[in-house]
């Protein structure tokens, strides 16, 4: 049988049009002949995640983002995902999106759980996370820095407007004279310094011989004070102890009552009859000045004794 050109012209036709829809179905990350498993995840935010980007499991690509939506009702993310019909790890499995790379978008990592009871159906809508990218983390170590940027910002503000309120035109000439009188003094310090040094460098000699001067006395008042320590100091040390010792002795031998000393000082009859005799001795001259004649007796012709008599006080 003879097929004729119009025939084949129609096939060739047919043909394209089925590989044009087959690549195209392709490029977006649809199966014609479906072999996969649609599973869901609801996000708050996606920026970066387009269509046909892809599913993974521990790096290994397992499927594709097949559409991005809105949830009906919200404003939340519906995403849908198409994976290969064979896995069987479980609903209880949660689906975390995360950054590929600095330019490189976003993808799908499904984190696997694997429970016989529960294995991953078709429609089944899987739990969401979402991993921090590069980026953000960028931002949140920033946005600290920035906060105390902004405040250091606004307190060096504050201080330069107190110093400007403070620095008004009567402060700034004080300011601007003790500057002044501040260089004034600087330039003084220096000429006194280099004076100094011109004397230190005309009295060099000077100097050098008080200090070996300094020296030589010095060590005249070592020589004097080795020879007043080795003097015989111990010696006379010794004597002065045995001196002190015997006095201590006699001091001892008094308050024992022993010897002719402690006797007297602590005999208290002795003392009772030397102030006894005191008192007569006292009595008797006073009576001696008193009445003389009853001592002494001068006469030429001789006189008759008289008798004693005694006077009361």
């Amino acid at each position: 049988m003879k097929i004729n050109r119009e025939v084949k012209a129609a096939i060739l036709v047919l043909s394209g049009v089925a590989l044009f829809v087959y690549g195209y179905s392709f490029l977006k990350g649809n199966a014609i002949f479906k072999n996969t498993k649609t599973l869901y995840g609801v996000y708050q935010e996606v920026e970066g995640l387009i269509s046909g980007a892809k599913v993974t499991i521990n790096g290994l690509s397992v499927g594709k983002i097949s559409k991005i939506d809105f949830l009906p009702n919200t404003t939340k993310i519906l995403i849908t995902m198409e994976v290969r019909e064979e896995l069987d790890f479980s609903n209880e499995s949660s689906a975390m999106l995360y950054e590929t790379g600095l330019i490189g978008g976003k993808a799908i990592a499904i984190v696997p759980v694997f429970n016989s009871k529960t294995v991953i159906k078709d429609g089944d809508t899987l739990k969401t996370t979402v991993k921090p990218g590069l980026t953000e983390l960028i931002n949140r170590q920033i946005e600290p820095l920035q906060m105390k940027i902004e405040s250091m910002l606004t307190s060096a503000d504050s201080l330069f407007a107190g110093v400007s309120n403070v620095l008004d035109n009567d402060t700034q000439s004080n300011l601007k004279k003790t500057l002044e009188n501040l260089s004034i003094t600087t330039n003084n310090l220096n000429k006194a310094s280099l004076s100094a040094v011109e004397i230190l460098n005309t009295n060099q000699k000077n100097l050098n011989h008080t200090f070996r001067n300094l020296k030589n006395t010095s060590e005249n008042l070592k020589s004097i004070t080795d020879s007043i320590s080795n003097a015989q100091l111990s010696h006379t040390i010794r004597s002065f102890t045995q001196t002190f010792e015997s006095l201590n002795k006699i001091v001892s031998t008094i308050e024992s009552g022993e010897g002719t000393v402690g006797k007297l000082i602590n005999d208290e009859i002795l003392y009772q009859n030397l102030a006894a005799a005191s008192k007569e001795l006292k009595s008797l001259l006073s009576d001696l000045k008193n009445h003389p004649k009853r001592y002494v007796h001068f006469s030429l012709f001789g006189k008759k004794e008289q008798p004693y008599n005694k006077e009361e006080n």
